[in-house]
């Protein structure tokens, strides 16, 4: 090394991607060629001085720390003194290295060794005189509590009390290079900076960034941590939990199961996200809850109801129209307005299928249909059909009898042995949300004091508020607008307004006798053959037998009486065989019936009936279907003392009303109508309905009260072979009433011939069968004395009003 006044001349070692600043001492790795390269020519320089001129013996070899970035020398390198040369504890050769003085780079020069020399200018910080002015003072204040917030983050309280007694500038700004955020840039720049102030300032900035970088860092790192603390604390006490209850399980005997742990099952069903949530909430307060609490079983049967519940399974409707048809018109005869629906309702949920259009707010295209009529016609029967024709699954729900409102909408969980409603139940029997539900017999859901059923049916039916529907147990929304609901129904008298009006209506009025035959040859007989081990080529009844057994032996708007004659002359065939007394074949006729079942039950009785005066036939509808009314008239003896109007047979307030009316109206038109009046008001008028035992009630047997008493009055019977219905007012009109169809069929079913109907009846007429229609004789009339003029014999077979 040799010094001039210009500067001193030493041997360059290269630093790579790092910064040596003056105060700084690091250890550098002389296996490096010419890093080793310039610690050799150093030292063989300070011998060769100290030597020559006896003032160096004593003192340490110098170098040139240059920055080398990216493969080129800064301009600013550091005069480094060695102060130590030997091996790392890892026995690698190293050097500690302490800058002293900054130092400009000059021009190349020759040196001692394979080193490269270099004339650097070398610059010292000097303290002006009076020290630093006020303003480096309060950039060294500055620096200096930052560096303390960042000493104290990383608890280096060692260091943080050396920076704070250093007075040195100069120095306290070139100990920033001990900072491990500064880059090698930030570094450089620092290097290349003579300006106190100037290196003051840059390390407060950058300071500053830092920490407000660490502060967010910290921040993020404090979230993310207790986010894990509190995951592996959780994770830790349920294996905990775990381990504690498997002992017991081992100590009672109890092996533990997998299934037993409903926090797997939850999380690997297929629930909607609120199922799923409230699961896993229940499933919470399990963990929490001990297997002794009686919370736990109560849980544990809510779990294992909702994960039994098919959420998100659906079956895939059959969109083949024509084979739904197939399938409805081999399983029934006629009920044409059902299969009509059906077949409407898949043919729209094909045309928005082939659009591609889902399902809007919420709500898919279930159905709600009504299906009234007499018992026997096929109501319940039809809603398998209906499923099989759908492709979907079916379920039955027995509705009758029903009184507690808890039966359709579930119990509430604090009850003892609380359960689902019928609904959801029906729903989970099915195994998909889309099935087929037969509301059975929902005209018989009574009320008491536990709830009103037929109110809670209300959301249920309701399209527009069953995609919501939550049943009490669950406490979860229930998805049942794409459930076609159909409910049977004897009578719409008893089913709640609010209720029908939420179903659309299909009235199912009864078959005709051939629909019948058609029905026993098809269904029945082959059915009842099974039934009784007997084969088709075994036993037959032709068709004759079978018109007979409907019409003589069974009179009933369904075929159930028809199916149990059936069965009983099967089952007569097969013990006969068994006794001996028949051998296989049997066929069995018309005429041969009477063997088997006895004389016909049936006969028609419309003649004997009104073969006397004040006698009438009329038609009304029960829950069995339409039937035929007979409704007899009587007059006190005057000298008996009996006035006023009796009425016997069980009638309910509206029938006895048009009794009433039917009274007044005669006294009112006597004359007019040449009736003998008169004497009403001292002989007391008698009027019966037989089948005392079964109520009856209704407008519509006033035209027939009406000509019951006009036949006595007047002497006239009335035609045996007439039956009418109608409502008659005090002005004689004949009034509207419903059941045409059953009526029309009823009175088809007992040989009447011709009908009365009222006028504005006659639309209703669409509606019956034409085989019906073609064998009765139909008169809408408006006015009781068309139905006088029909229904009365002519007046010369009048006889004297009698008692």
């Amino acid at each position: 090394m040799t010094d001039t006044q210009s500067g001193v001349t030493l041997p360059v070692l290269p630093l790579d991607d790092d910064v040596l600043l003056p105060g700084m001492v690091v250890p550098v790795d002389i296996s490096d060629s010419d890093v080793r390269a310039a610690i050799e020519a150093a030292q063989a320089a300070e011998t060769s001085d100290g030597k020559a001129s006896g003032t160096r013996s004593a003192g340490k070899p110098r170098v040139l720390i240059v920055p080398r970035v990216n493969g080129s020398y800064a301009g600013v390198g550091t005069v480094a003194v060695v102060e130590q040369v030997g091996r790392t504890p890892d026995g690698e050769p190293a050097a500690a290295l302490r800058g002293v003085a900054r130092a400009r780079v000059g021009s190349g020069t020759t040196g001692t060794g394979a080193a490269l020399w270099v004339t650097a200018e070398v610059h010292r910080d000097e303290v002006p005189e009076g020290g630093y002015p006020g303003r480096v003072q309060e950039l060294a204040r500055e620096y200096k509590t930052l560096l303390s917030t960042y000493l104290q983050k990383r608890g280096a309280w060692q260091i943080l009390d050396g920076i704070q007694q250093l007075d040195d500038l100069g120095l306290l700004a070139d100990r920033g290079g001990y900072s491990p955020f500064l880059n090698t840039a930030q570094k450089l720049r620092l290097l290349e900076s003579y300006d106190v102030s100037e290196r003051l300032a840059l390390l407060s900035e950058w300071t500053r960034e830092y920490l407000t970088e660490l502060d967010v860092t910290e921040t993020i790192n404090k979230d993310v941590q207790e986010g894990v603390d509190k995951q592996q604390r959780e994770f830790l006490l349920r294996r905990q939990m775990e381990a504690v209850r498997k002992e017991l399980n081992e100590l009672s005997g109890k092996p533990g199961s997998e299934e037993e742990d409903y926090r797997e099952r939850v999380e690997a069903a297929n629930l909607p996200d609120h199922v799923r949530a409230a699961a896993l909430a229940e499933v919470d307060k399990l963990e929490r809850a001990g297997d002794s609490s009686p919370e736990a079983g109560w849980i544990r049967t809510w779990l294992d109801t909702v994960l039994d519940m098919p959420w998100n399974e659906r079956t895939a409707d059959s969109y083949d129209i024509t084979g739904a048809r197939e399938v409805l018109d081999a399983d029934h005869a006629g009920l044409d307005d059902v299969k009509e629906r059906v077949l409407e309702y898949l043919a729209v949920r094909k045309r928005r299928e082939d659009k591609g259009l889902g399902v809007v707010g919420g709500r898919r295209s279930g159905a709600v249909l009504a299906l009234v009529g007499p018992p026997g016609v096929g109501k319940t029967s039809l809603g398998e059909s209906v499923a099989r024709a759908m492709g979907r699954s079916f379920t039955r729900v027995a509705l009758g009898g029903v009184r507690d409102e808890a039966e359709i909408r579930g119990h509430r969980r604090t009850y003892v042995g609380a359960l689902p409603g019928r609904i959801v139940r029906a729903v989970k029997e099915a195994g998909t949300m889309n099935p087929v539900v037969l509301l059975d017999e929902i005209d018989k859901v009574g009320s008491d004091f536990r709830g009103d059923p037929g109110a809670a049916l209300l959301e249920v039916l309701d399209p527009a508020q069953n995609h919501t529907f939550r049943d009490h147990y669950l406490e979860v929304d229930l998805d049942l607008s794409d459930v076609v609901f159909l409910a049977t129904a004897n009578t719409l008298d008893s089913i709640p307004g609010p209720l029908l009006d939420r179903m659309e209506l299909v009235e199912l009025d009864g078959y005709t006798e051939d629909e019948k035959v058609t029905i026993a040859r098809d269904h029945l007989l082959p059915r009842q053959l099974e039934k009784a081990g007997l084969e088709a080529d075994e036993a037959a009844l032709d068709e004759d037998a079978l018109r007979r057994l409907a019409g003589e032996y069974t009179r009933e708007a369904g075929v159930r009486s028809l199916e149990r004659a059936i069965s009983r002359v099967l089952r007569k065939i097969a013990a006969s065989v068994a006794l001996g007394e028949r051998e296989l074949p049997v066929a069995v006729d018309a005429d041969g019936l009477r063997d088997y079942i006895g004389r016909p039950r049936h006969t028609p009785e419309s003649a004997e009936r009104t073969a006397v005066p004040g006698v009438a036939t009329g038609l009304a509808v029960t829950g069995a279907g339409g039937d035929v009314l007979f409704v007899e008239a009587s007059l006190a003896d005057p000298e008996s003392g009996a006035s006023g109007l009796t009425l016997t047979g069980q009638l309910g307030d509206v029938m006895k009303e048009s009794a009433r009316i039917a009274l007044s109206y005669l006294r009112s038109r006597g004359a007019e109508l040449e009736l003998p009046v008169g004497d009403l008001k001292e002989r007391g008028v008698h009027i019966h309905v037989p089948a005392g035992a079964v109520p009856k009630d209704g407008p519509s047997a006033g035209v027939t009260m009406t000509t019951a008493l006009a036949s006595l009055l007047s002497g006239r019977t009335a035609r045996s072979d007439v039956a009418m219905t109608g409502e008659v007012s005090l002005t004689g009109r004949v009034l509207p009433i419903g059941g045409v169809k059953q009526k029309l069929l009823a009175a088809h079913r007992a040989g009447i011939t011709t009908v009365l109907i009222p006028a504005r009846n006659e639309p209703d007429l669409d509606d019956v069968p034409a085989e019906v229609l073609d064998q009765l004789t139909v008169h809408p009339v408006s006015d009781v004395r068309e139905v006088l003029a029909l229904a009365l014999e002519p007046a010369e077979s009048r006889q004297p009003a009698g008692v």
